[in-house]
């Protein structure tokens, strides 16, 4: 029973979130924030995970296609499906979960314990309004174009791990990334980004915004934030595999 009135605790949330903003020119600046604290200042840890897990990915693969009979194309097309369908919308999404979610949470969190958000409510101002929709809107707007580096970042790292390794050659790696290539490959995984930002912004929003108590109780509602995006992402993610590539 206790889910049933977190589910609708959320929902309820989110019809004050998706309201007209009382100032426009308020909103435009912290918008503008969120897309720097959520969206910029990750841009270092996809782009260093991105490169490397491309790396491994490529690899990994040619270790498991050492076979004379099976060209090394195979390899740069494996990677490439690998990178585009799962790594970069659905690991990337579950890392910017970890990172993004528990800073909104914290932050959030921070500002109920210390009575902040009442004295919005106080002053006529619709807090959720105010707190969530710039952070909804900052992740919808900048993650896919995060996701479509990280793409591009894993696919780079690993022509480079092949390079440097000497497993397969470069040219065959292209060739393989060339091979039978589906635009709506990339359609589906931005699809799926849009899905995950709107999680990662309104789920710890949600934990943040109800919870209850002092510092500790901010601590505890940020790993919950993290662990229940997380289980949500990867359900998004099977439920929009199953309906969108079946």
């Amino acid at each position: 029973m206790n889910y049933i009135e977190h589910i609708g605790k959320y929902f309820l949330m989110l019809s004050r979130v998706f309201t007209k903003p009382q100032r426009f020119k308020l909103f435009y600046q912290a918008f503008m924030k969120e897309v720097e604290d959520l969206g910029l200042k990750s841009l270092g840890i996809i782009m260093f995970i991105s490169f490397f897990i491309g790396g491994v990915i490529a690899l990994q693969t040619a270790l498991n296609l050492d076979n004379p009979f099976i060209p090394d194309s195979l390899i740069g097309f494996a990677a490439k499906r690998s990178i585009i369908l799962e790594f970069a919308p659905t690991f990337c999404s579950i890392i910017l979960a970890g990172k993004v979610g528990s800073y909104i949470t914290s932050s959030i969190g921070t500002m109920r314990v210390t009575e902040q958000i009442d004295a919005l409510e106080v002053m006529g101002i619709n807090s959720l309004n105010h707190l969530v929709l710039p952070k909804v809107l900052a992740t919808i707007f900048f993650y896919p174009f995060l996701i479509t580096l990280g793409m591009f970042l894993g696919i780079f790292g690993g022509w480079t791990a092949g390079y440097i390794s000497g497993l397969f050659a470069g040219v065959d790696y292209i060739v393989g990334i060339q091979l039978d290539f589906d635009p709506f490959l990339l359609a589906y995984a931005i699809i799926k980004t849009l899905v995950f930002a709107f999680l990662i912004a309104t789920v710890p929003s949600y934990h943040g915004y109800y919870v209850k108590g002092g510092s500790i109780a901010v601590g505890r509602a940020s790993t919950q934030s993290v662990v229940w995006t997380t289980i949500l992402i990867v359900i998004a993610n099977y439920i929009l595999t199953q309906m969108l590539l079946t």
